[in-house]
């Protein structure tokens, strides 16, 4: 009976060494815990691949990251180029225009100058009309005084005329009366050659200019039409300026978003690696627990067998009493945290579910829902707890997570990885070893949110692999 009751008592002692918070090792066999340390290690060595693939996945990011720049300085190259070429094109457009519109003066002033000629022309018409009419009297008169001369003999009469003078004086005066008809006579005849001559000048004059007039309007009528041809060629070279342009700055577009994007993939990299190492301090933290236990378990088991070695030699030199027995009373399974389950984080209403194929409020596109939404009702909803045992493997800023808290818990063997985010303020720190319920910060909207609520998840074997979260609350 000595020995049953130093068993149980020595049973007892192993219990009151087991740690009470963090993992909540509760008093298990050796055995158990060398599994368990045994399964942190496979899980560690999990991670050590995942990280391995996140750092291959950043580095091809980055090789991604730099080739887009590459292809947007190339882009943005092409679309100032393309920018000078549409600036010059455009100003030779306008070039063209002013040219045009001068060209266009120059054949109304030269169609102003066609119709003056034109005037003129008529004007023309009429004085030769004048001056015919003219010529024909003239020629009628000379004629006239022609064919008088030729019935009267010719230039006889004229010295008839001079020598039947009855005196000197009137000699005088008769040589100067036909000297004064002689003259009058080549006055008229000059006159007429004058008006004849005058007349095919003005004629020549008037035609020539008109024919002059005209050529160059022609030439100047090409010239408008060989403008009006370039500038429709520049047209058409700014219409496709324009639409190379809008390719090239379509394409910049999408190189910008696609850098966007590829940042945000590599913030959510750089991100998970983060988690990963958080999650890798807190099995390392774990195992370190475990093995202290292991060590401890084994020290007891060892301070147990030497007791018990010690009263079997005393039992022995003192009666010799037989039949007792000297086992050691069997460790009690452990009782793990929650069963297996997770209390509810927050007192406040599910207002959004697990959905994989959820319709995203913000980006309007389907993307999954990786966890539960929990409002707030009042105050008493804001709080925030631990829903199981844990390490706090994140706390901080977490992309569109926001203010965010991750807890790694190890239950029955099993590491599960607990999501709080959202929250408008933390009050643990990474490290940390937490108690169910206790209080990690207070409901918010930070992030990617809407408004005020809490997004929590639950990740069986660790990040990155979300189920729902209400197939795991008690």
């Amino acid at each position: 009976m000595k020995k049953v009751a130093s068993s149980i008592l020595i049973a007892g002692l192993i219990l009151m060494t087991i740690p009470t918070s963090g993992f909540h090792v509760s008093a298990e066999s050796v055995g158990d815990l060398e599994k368990k340390i045994n399964d942190l290690d496979k899980e560690q060595s999990g991670l050590n691949d995942e990280k391995n693939n996140l750092e291959g996945n950043k580095r091809d990011t980055e090789e991604k990251l730099n080739k887009n720049k590459s292809k947007q300085s190339t882009v943005e190259q092409d679309i100032n180029s393309i920018d000078e070429e549409l600036t010059s094109t455009q100003n030779n457009i306008s070039n063209k225009e002013n040219e045009i519109t001068e060209t266009n003066n120059e054949i109304e002033t030269l169609t102003s100058k066609i119709n003056e000629l034109t005037e003129r022309i008529e004007e023309l018409k009429e004085e030769i009309k004048i001056l015919e009419d003219r010529i024909e009297k003239r020629d009628a008169l000379l004629k006239e005084r022609l064919r008088t001369i030729q019935q009267n003999g010719g230039d006889m009469k004229y010295m008839e005329v001079i020598f039947g003078a009855s005196s000197f004086g009137d000699f005088i005066s008769r040589t100067s009366a036909v000297n004064t008809i002689m003259d009058s006579d080549k006055t008229i005849m000059e006159a007429q050659a004058a008006d004849k001559k005058v007349l095919q000048e003005n004629k020549k004059e008037v035609e020539a200019n008109k024919e002059e007039v005209e050529v160059k309007k022609v030439a100047v009528e090409d010239k408008k039409k060989s403008l009006e041809n370039q500038k429709e060629e520049l047209v058409a070279l700014e219409g496709q300026l324009k639409d190379q342009m809008q390719e090239k700055e379509t394409l910049m577009a999408q190189l910008e978003e696609e850098h966007q994007d590829l940042e945000e993939y590599k913030l959510s990299i750089e991100d998970e690696q983060q988690v990963l190492n958080d999650q890798e301090k807190a099995i390392k933290l774990a195992k370190q627990q475990y093995e202290q236990e292991k060590g401890k378990l084994e020290q007891l088991a060892k301070e147990e067998a030497a007791r018990q070695a010690a009263q079997e030699k005393a039992s022995q030199s003192s009666s010799g009493s037989s039949g007792s027995s000297n086992t050691v009373a069997s460790t009690p399974a452990p009782t793990p945290s929650g069963n297996g389950m997770f209390i509810r984080p927050t007192s406040g209403p599910v207002t959004s579910s697990f959905n994989p194929n959820r319709m995203h409020p913000i980006h309007n596109e389907i993307r999954p829902h990786n966890g539960t939404d929990f409002g707030k009702r009042s105050s008493a909803d804001a709080r925030i707890v631990a829903a199981a045992d844990g390490v706090v493997s994140t706390a901080g800023a977490l992309g569109s997570f926001g203010n965010t808290v991750m807890i790694t818990h190890v239950i029955n063997g099993q590491t599960y990885t607990t999501v709080y985010a959202h929250l408008n303020s933390i009050s643990v720190s990474s490290g940390q070893t937490l108690s169910q319920g206790q209080q990690i910060g207070v409901m918010g909207t930070t992030g990617g949110s809407t408004g005020v609520h809490l997004h929590f998840e639950v990740h069986p074997g660790g990040y990155k692999n979300p189920v729902n979260p209400m197939n795991y609350l008690n």
